[in-house]
């Protein structure tokens, strides 16, 4: 495969630690990249990185970017350099040695069936249990649900409908056709509504095989699902920035869910209410958004 100019887009908000394993597994990879790392915290994380790390391109926020703004701003300063791909990377995921390399590879391949425009998202999976976490998804065949259900890797390629951001390939192709994640959102729902875009756009979005390297799963208890906590404390969770805030929730489902988009609208807030037992295990629900780097 020729050499290809990879940039690499990753936000994070006070979790240094975290951050800088994520650069360690990154920088172990086998291939040339550029970082473009947007800082929107203040723990010190920036420093860190400048001494370990001074070829990374730090870019900092105002402390109130979320995923989605802090993405936004990496994609846009990314872009100005025409790239001949973007890596979105979560900062809390580890790279498989070569993850990278296969990925590209991986849509080498799909240029060769004609699928020039697709996106490539790799799959992950606890550190701990092995369990699948994040990666490619499909819309729920059920007229009932707004769910979006994850794609189990395989040994083969498989095609899907949108994917969550933790470790996404998209090349410059994509990017001119769809352009930067929506400033309509402001933590969650950024990435599903992307690859869902994509695809309107005449584009594809493809699970490689297997698994390119560890990201655990954010837990549910706590969260507005917890049926645990008080139904006031779920109501105010579910509505927060990293869940389902009115607005941009409004807009991903008249963009997203057809003509029963109203009745959609209301089924977090429905589920807020009545609350789960639990969710932990099930990385199948379109409501399961925290996977982000997140303020905390």
């Amino acid at each position: 495969m020729n050499k290809k100019n990879l940039a690499v887009l990753i936000t994070c908000y006070n979790r240094r630690d975290t951050t800088l394993a994520c650069l360690k597994a990154l920088y172990q990879q086998d291939i040339v990249f550029t970082v473009y790392l947007v800082d929107d915290g203040s723990d010190g994380t920036s420093d860190f990185v400048r001494e370990s790390y001074p070829e990374v391109k730090l870019l900092n926020g105002n402390g109130n970017l979320y995923w989605v703004g802090g993405m936004r701003l990496a994609f846009a300063e990314a872009f100005k350099k025409c790239h001949d791909y973007y890596l979105w990377l979560n900062d809390d995921t580890i790279l498989a040695p070569k993850a990278l390399s296969s990925l590209l590879e991986i849509h080498q391949e799909l240029i060769k069936r004609s699928y020039p425009n697709s996106i490539v998202v790799g799959s992950t999976q606890d550190f701990l249990t092995g369990k699948p976490t994040y990666g490619g998804a499909i819309k729920s065949k059920h007229w009932y649900s707004n769910k979006f259900e994850f794609v189990k890797p395989s040994q083969n390629l498989q095609k899907c409908d949108t994917m969550y951001g933790n470790c996404v390939l998209i090349p410059h192709s994509v990017a001119e056709k769809v352009g930067n994640i929506d400033a309509a959102f402001i933590h969650s729902l950024g990435d599903l509504d992307y690859g869902l875009r994509a695809c309107k756009l005449g584009c594809s979005v493809w699970v490689a095989p297997g698994y390119i390297g560890t990201c655990s799963q954010n837990s549910v208890s706590g969260s507005w699902a917890d049926k645990n906590i008080s139904l006031l404390e779920r109501l105010k969770k579910v509505v927060h920035a990293k869940s389902f805030p009115i607005k941009p929730w409004t807009i991903f489902t008249y963009r997203h869910s057809g003509s029963l988009w109203f009745f959609y609208w209301f089924l977090p807030y429905i589920r807020a209410i009545i609350g789960y037992k639990d969710l932990s295990n099930s990385p199948t629900f379109c409501e399961d958004t925290e996977s982000k780097a997140s303020q905390v």
